[in-house]
């Protein structure tokens, strides 16, 4: 869908280092258009929200890995969300372990060319790369992303293009260390079945070494 709608109000984000915390405050409205809400696939209408977010000044790499629950992964530099989930499970169980992927496409979700929509409370936020966001901040294949955003860790989060080692050197395209699983899926009771082909999360599976990636940072794609 189209992002042709101004924002209902002013974008307003306000950075400031308290300690060791960044504080990030927001009021969720974006900088640029977004798709007409309420739509068929998403019956919400933006609001404005109230955001207060904590996040490391100086963050640390973590021995162990951290699973994301919905609405944790970070907040971009102009106050919205990222929300890479999708609260969409097979037959509508959770405990199932079959989300869907939210940009997959199985699940009609009215998201707009920022890959955005709106959730029950109003809150716009963001599934994947925000074009326009993107586009606002002269993301370029020649030269290394600027911060699109932290991370809830605290990194800063980058999109498509960094250094080809991480700190220096040529610039590349950026790949996930993720792909697709090979095979199929179980099948009966609470699984889907089917081949693995990334209409949910649970179809696809990290290959180290595989991917491009800035290993201090998070990275969206």
């Amino acid at each position: 869908m189209a992002a042709d709608t101004p924002p209902i109000t002013a974008n307003r984000m306000t950075v400031k280092v308290e300690g060791n915390n960044r504080v990030l405050i927001a009021n969720g409205i974006s900088d640029h258009n977004t798709g007409a809400f309420p739509n068929r696939g998403n019956p919400h209408s933006i609001e404005t929200q109230s955001y207060r977010l904590r996040v490391p000044v100086n963050p640390t790499l973590s021995n162990r890995v951290t699973p994301l629950t919905l609405g944790d992964f970070g907040i971009s530099v102009n106050g919205v969300p990222f929300d890479p989930g999708a609260a969409e499970w097979y037959r509508g169980d959770r405990s199932s372990g079959w989300q869907y992927e939210a940009l997959s496409g199985a699940v009609a979700l009215g998201l707009d060319e920022n890959h955005a929509h709106v959730q029950p409370s109003g809150a716009y936020h963001y599934h994947g790369l925000p074009s326009l966001l993107l586009a606002g901040l002269n993301v370029r294949s020649r030269q290394h992303s600027p911060q699109i955003g932290w991370a809830a860790d605290g990194f800063p989060i980058y999109a498509l293009y960094g250094y080809a080692n991480g700190t220096s050197g040529d610039i590349r395209e950026l790949q996930s260390g993720y792909r697709v699983k090979a095979g199929h899926r179980p099948s009966g009771g609470s699984n889907p079945g089917g081949h693995y082909d990334g209409t949910f999360t649970a179809d696809y599976e990290f290959v180290k070494g595989q991917g491009i990636w800035m290993s201090v940072t998070a990275v969206m794609r």
